[in-house]
């Protein structure tokens, strides 16, 4: 598979490098420039837009930062093209940095706000710091003189392929790797990463960085290229450009941002020509009409999905030959065919096409799950050692105190937790007991009060570096990465294992290659503890819930923890898979690892806990084993009588 792939790449650079010769017109060559740069750029931005899910509306200021790094610097200082655009890069990069930092501290359409001040701000500074940028004016530069060779047009168009390829592939190294998963994780279950050892805000603006440093290296091909920048360029509207571009080529995919790329430089330029806009609608309208067949006939859609579709696409070839003139209407008819594109294919169009190859051909070569098969079959992962606490238990938390607002969800709550045992954690519905997991994993800091685990304090400290210590969870409602494998699911959780380097895992060193293949080795030996490893390379939002049920437990299980709380697993499963469950956290325990169990079953608590804890409202009634507090008259009381307020 990789070798076709390869192949398939090698055939199409050649057939790329010679368009030129093809084309040979400056014109055409000057688009297909363009298209190189902004498909660098939409690579770069497909991080934060595709993989991190955070909409970012100042990009089209970081691409102006790039050019006029490059500009100012042969402009003002005579700095050569090979030291100009490194440079730029470095620069973007680091007011991409300047930008993160506080930004991706909100979200959603806060952080759009944030991002879309930045590059008013930033285009204001271009406009008035005269004394650098020459201001309204702008900057005229010349394209570089290589060894007595003034660089042409041509010869810059070979210049920026050079640079797409390179970018391409340290691109793709990247998302392939575990970054790329920690991005996609961001985008799927913030809560679930944070869980998981991968911090939500470090990781973001990491990703943002990156994506900057790119948008930076596009800034100053483009610099060169049109050899005359003026503030005006970098405005609002070419950032929904970019951002058009990316939604329309396709999310999370490579040639996504090269197609939308071309479709926003070629798309206006080709709908002046009334000729050639007739001939693109006509197969527009043959290509829809098939595929709404073909999708009607094997029940893909109905006929109601595809009726509007069809009678748009052939509405838009009959207009063709109403207008004698298109050029006034033009862009009124590439808004509506970004508006089509975006609404009816909300994966784009590589997504589109992405989901038609994948129902004619669902089985694919995987080599996670033949790693195991022709590997060691024992478990390859571990619990580490760690000493108890003073008072001989694994975790302590002392006077538990949770109030939101004038509410009390937790009243001086005290947890001991022996080690390697199984600890049950019960009560009626709003008892507290979800907000007792929180608060021991650190997506709430409790009022008062302290917690101690492995004899250090944790008391406030980040999910992610609460995770580092030692403590994995599963959530009530089950919180899988739903686009990623059930394979990729667990190397997320794997996440601390890796020690290499971004220059690593663009050049793939030894040391990289290495900690990939023992991360993928314990994965599928995760898997198989659980009885998944024949679903290894099924989407974890296409498998039944009792299995997602055991895959959020092998995640868990990939952070090697010391305790492990489940919170609720057995909800919603039928009997077989209840009894699968207590059998699996026996075998959990017997690895062991402490347990603190969240259960509403109660024949799940009494069979498989050593010791029950008690909540009501917020505080605990009851604590010994289970036989003692199933006959505790507290306890009674508080399910017979028990409250039905919310957590």
């Amino acid at each position: 598979m990789s070798a076709v792939k390869n192949t398939s790449i090698i055939i199409a650079v050649a057939v790329v490098a010679l368009l030129p010769a093809l084309w040979s017109n400056p014109y055409y060559i000057h688009l297909m420039v363009v298209i190189g740069i902004y498909a660098i750029l939409l690579l770069g931005l497909d991080i934060v837009v595709g993989y991190v899910g955070e909409v970012s509306l100042g990009h089209a200021a970081l691409f102006g930062i790039g050019s006029y790094t490059a500009g100012v610097l042969n402009f003002q200082l005579g700095v050569p093209f090979l030291l100009a655009v490194p440079a730029s890069i470095v620069v973007t990069g680091l007011f991409g940095a300047l930008l993160a930092l506080p930004a991706l501290r909100v979200n959603g359409p806060y952080l759009a706000m944030v991002t879309l001040a930045f590059g008013t701000i930033i285009q204001i500074l271009i406009n008035e710091m005269t004394f650098l940028t020459n201001g309204p004016l702008g900057l005229s530069v010349r394209k570089p003189i290589w060894f007595d060779h003034q660089i042409t047009g041509t010869d810059y168009y070979y210049i920026v392929l050079v640079a797409l390829v390179l970018t391409l592939f340290v691109v793709q190294r990247i998302l392939k790797s575990h970054l790329g998963r920690a991005f996609e994780a961001l985008h799927d279950s913030p809560i679930a990463s944070d869980c998981m050892g991968v911090s939500v805000y470090g990781y973001k603006v990491y990703a943002f960085v990156l994506s900057a440093g790119v948008a930076g290296l596009a800034g100053s091909l483009y610099t060169y290229s049109e050899e005359y920048i003026s503030p005006n360029t970098y405005n609002f509207e070419l950032t929904i450009l970019f951002l058009l571009a990316v939604i329309m080529g396709g999310r999370k995919t490579r040639t996504g941002p090269i197609l939308g790329a071309i479709i926003v430089v070629m798309l206006p330029n080709v709908l002046s020509d009334i000729e050639l806009f007739r001939k693109i609608s006509i197969a527009i309208a043959v290509i829809a009409v098939a595929y709404s067949a073909y999708a009607v006939t094997t029940r893909i859609r109905s006929l109601k999905q595809v009726a509007l579709p069809v009678a748009a696409t052939i509405a838009l070839a009959v207009s063709g030959y109403i207008m004698r003139d298109i050029s006034e209407q033009r862009l009124t008819i590439f808004g509506v065919m970004i508006l089509f594109v975006v609404y009816y294919l909300p994966n784009g169009i590589m997504g589109f096409l992405r989901g038609i190859i994948v129902r004619f051909k669902p089985q694919w070569i995987h080599r996670h799950i033949q790693i195991l098969e022709h590997g060691d079959q024992q478990h390859v992962w571990s619990v580490p050692d760690h000493p108890v606490t003073a008072g001989g238990f694994l975790l302590e938390a002392r006077n538990i105190v949770m109030q939101f607002g004038g509410l009390k969800a937790l009243n001086e709550v005290n947890l001991n937790i022996s080690k390697g045992s199984v600890h049950g954690l019960i009560g009626p519905n709003g008892s507290g007991k979800s907000t007792t997991m929180n608060v021991l994993t650190g997506i709430y800091k409790p009022t008062s009060g302290e917690i101690e685990f492995n004899g250090k304090i944790i008391t406030g400290a980040t999910p992610s570096s609460i995770a580092g210590e030692g403590i994995a969870r599963t959530f009530q409602n089950v919180q899988l990465f739903g686009e990623m494998t059930a394979i990729e699911n667990v190397l997320v959780g794997l996440h601390h294992t890796y020690r290499h380097s971004l220059l690593d895992v663009v050049f793939q060193t030894p040391r990289c290659r290495n900690e990939k293949r023992s991360a993928e080795v314990r994965a599928a030996s995760l898997l198989q503890f659980v009885g998944l490893l024949d679903l290894a390379n099924e989407e974890a939002r296409n498998l039944p819930y009792g299995k997602q049920r055991l895959l959020e437990i092998a995640r868990a299980l990939a952070l090697n923890p010391s305790l492990l709380l489940l919170d609720e697993p057995a909800a919603g499963l039928t009997a077989p898979d209840i009894k699968e469950l207590i059998s699996m956290i026996a075998k959990i325990r017997d690895q062991g690892i402490t347990v603190i169990l969240i259960e509403h079953h109660m024949d799940v608590v009494m069979s498989i806990c050593d010791t029950v804890t008690v909540l009501d409202f917020g505080q605990k009634i009851a604590e010994g084993t289970p036989a003692k507090v199933q006959s505790d008259e507290k306890v009674i009381e508080a399910y017979l009588g028990g409250s039905t307020n919310a957590a």
